[in-house]
């Protein structure tokens, strides 16, 4: 009995360590300030694609999915607008001097363990009026699909800079 107790301890401690393994942490939130937001009104975001993703799994047989889709520009805007921020269709002349313009791009991706990944987004906001960047951030995230990868990365790197 001991041994099958001891067998069991063993089991376990090994099934929560590959666990731990695959569950590894996302890297800090990094953000670069070389001036603040506070002073603009308005923004203007460069366009994004959306991305499908879907999950799925076999349960008795029978094999279930779901999809989900993300624009990182939509959820950039929902975040600023959110925050006061009005989004313009486009540059407007008369207001540079209050707007910001918003580069949005995945920067990178990062194995955590059987098969799991991370991706990670940067986020530039630029003057509109010199071109100069403002600031930037960088943050990683990793959910069930790309799509919530991708918006969990955005809303924590926003979320260091707001």
């Amino acid at each position: 009995m001991t041994r099958f107790c001891n067998l069991l301890k063993v089991t376990g401690l090994l099934i929560l360590s590959l666990l731990t393994i695959s569950c590894a942490s996302l890297r800090p939130v990094t953000n670069i300030r070389n001036g603040s937001i506070d002073s603009y009104k308005y923004f203007y975001i460069i366009p994004t694609n959306s991305l499908t993703s879907s999950s799925g799994a076999t349960i008795s047989g029978q094999y279930y999915s779901s999809s989900k889709t993300v624009n990182p520009s939509d959820v950039i805007t929902g975040i600023l607008s959110k925050n006061g921020l009005i989004r313009l269709p486009e540059i407007k002349p008369e207001f540079t001097d209050e707007t910001i313009v918003i580069n949005y791009g995945e920067s990178g991706r990062r194995k955590t363990g059987w098969g799991g990944y991370t991706i990670e987004v940067t986020i530039q906001f630029v003057s509109a009026k010199t071109s100069t960047l403002i600031c930037s951030c960088t943050a990683e995230g990793q959910g069930e699909t790309e799509a919530d990868d991708i918006r969990q990365a955005i809303t924590r790197c926003l979320k260091g800079l707001l």
